[in-house]
Order: structure tokens, then sequence, then C-alpha cells
């Protein structure tokens, strides 16, 4: 019987993967690598992808799996017909018999935070995106353009506020200190000089001289300074938090608001403050967090077998 389900959570930088029964029982896990096709090269994404899968499935057969879904950002990959070639010979190579449905990592995250059929997803990571859910699908979507248009309130918007406060710092002759001071040792890989102008200056080359992804890793250092009490981390992460709940709000359905991202975890003032900012605006709206996605995905694939099947643990 083909009574098992694959459900798959894909990233740039790693590749999960659930297998589960529709009694609601999970059988098997798998990570790998990086699988997103935005982000790798298609024939390696697809390695990545194929061994997390394998490695949930163990010694199960494939054809045993009656649905599988895949949840992961830049679904608009999957429609090249060279991608979606590669992936098929992957799910062939695993023993697949079954389609496996391709749905955005807002459907898989919000699956993973709720058991509601609709309300509002808010992914705050690298980048940031909010969703309206709708019968578990996608019917709208606020932010996510991507760190050159938009993505406020994401790690890549926090790093880049904390290097426009280092230079506005510089800018005005001022001694470095607190966030300033770390985001230069940081950037310049050691104890900046004494000339503010000469500083400035390097700032500015190593930042424009580096992919500008790169300024996400920066995030910390400001949710560090933020929970020091340092005025500008604690400014940033304020701003931050308007900024994500303003995109949570721009895609506002009923029901719940599903959390997920590495911004939202418990601890990060980030997530504190956003928690709190939405708090306000949405009054007795449920605030949930994520659990893991590639369970979320799992359920998904077991509600198109069952609408009646239970959720996974942990999720």
């Amino acid at each position: 019987m083909r009574d098992l389900v694959l459900g798959l959570d894909i990233g740039g930088t790693s590749s999960r993967a659930q297998v589960g029964d529709l009694s609601g029982r999970l059988v098997g896990s798998g990570t790998a690598g990086g699988g997103n096709p935005n982000s790798h090269p298609p024939e390696d994404a697809v390695a990545q992808v194929t061994a997390a899968a394998r490695a949930a499935l163990g010694d199960l057969d494939g054809s045993a799996v009656g649905s599988a879904v895949l949840g992961m950002a830049g679904v608009s990959a999957m429609t090249d017909p060279r991608v979606a070639g590669l992936f098929e010979q992957g799910w062939n190579s695993l023993g697949l018999h079954c389609p496996v449905r391709v749905v955005s990592d807002c459907e898989v995250a919000f699956a993973a935070g709720t058991a509601a059929g609709a309300g509002t997803v808010l992914i705050a990571g690298t980048g940031a995106i909010a969703a309206r859910i709708e019968d578990h699908r996608e019917a709208a979507s606020a932010g996510g353009h991507g760190w050159l248009l938009g993505d406020e309130g994401s790690a890549f918007w926090l790093g880049r506020e904390a290097v426009r406060h280092a230079l506005r710092t510089l800018d005005a002759g001022s001694a470095p200190g607190g966030l300033a001071r770390a985001v230069l040792v940081n950037v310049l890989d050691g104890e900046p000089g004494h000339d503010p102008v000469r500083v400035r200056k390097q700032l500015i080359t190593a930042v424009n001289g580096a992919p500008p992804i790169r300024l996400a890793e920066l995030a910390p250092l400001v949710t560090a300074a933020s929970a020091d009490d340092d005025p500008a981390g604690s400014n940033i992460v304020g701003r931050a938090a308007v900024e994500l709940a303003d995109t949570a709000v721009r895609a506002r359905g009923s029901g719940p608001v599903v959390l997920a991202g590495g911004l939202t975890t418990a601890g990060n003032p980030v997530g504190t403050a956003l928690r709190a900012e939405l708090g306000d605006r949405l009054p007795g709206t449920p605030l949930h967090l994520a659990g893991p996605g590639a369970a979320g995905a799992a359920w998904l694939a077991a509600l198109d077998l069952d609408p009646a099947a239970p959720r996974y643990p942990g999720i």
C-alpha cells in the first residue's frame, strides 16, 4: 500500500526530509546540504535533496510513498524544464511513483505552526516575507522582494542598518562604541584605526567588496547589542519589529499568525519585540511559532491523501 508520505523543507543551507504514515507517526528523517536550485547549481541541488529523502526513507521502499510535498523559497525555479527534469530523475532514483507537489516555504511554515487551514505566516530570517493562507494554500503575499528591493526587518536589513549606524558615527567624527565598534571589528577583521575618515573609507570598501548578502551575518551583532541595552542596537531591533509587523499586516487574513525563521525564535530580541508589536496591533489573535518545516510538509502531503490526517509530533 502507498500509505507513506514524504515531506521536504529545502533551503539554501540545508535540506530536511521527513517520512510519516497516515496515523500521525513519523518513521524516518534525513538531512543534507543546501538544495534550493535558486542558490545552487541544479545538479548539486538535486543531489542534496535526494540525499535527504533517501536518508529519511532508510530501508523503506520509495514506491510506498503515496504523496510528497516539497517546500522552498522561489518555487518558480521548478518551472524551468531543465530543473524540473533533473528533479524528476532524482525522484525516479528514489523509486517514487507519486507526484511531488512543490509549494512555497510559507505554506510549509504555516502548516508547521498551526492546525488551522487559514491565517497568516511571517518568515523572518535572512530575508522576510509574509503570506495569507487559505485552505492550506498561499493566497497572497507581502514582502519577499529580496535584499535590493526590500526584505525590511530581515537579518540582511539588520546588518545593513548596523553598518549605516557605524558610518554615521564616523561621519560625525565620534569615537565608535558599542554596536559601531562591533561592526568595525567584524568587517575590518581587527581593531579599527583612530582616523575616522580613513576607517570610514575602509568600511565602505570592505562592505561593497563583499557579496551583499554577507550583511546578514552582522545581524547577531545587532541583537547582542540590544540584549546589552545598547541604544543603537535597541533602536534597530525596535524598527525591525515594526517593519516585520507591517509586512504581516499587509498579508493579513483571518485566523492565527504563525512566525517562522531565525529572527522569530524564543529569546531573540527581534522576535520578542515583534510579538509585542503584533499583540498591540492584532489583539486577541493567536501567535504561534512554526515547528520543523519538513514535518509541516509531511502533514500537507498526508492531507492530500486524507483530509482528516492527524498532525505530526513537534508541529
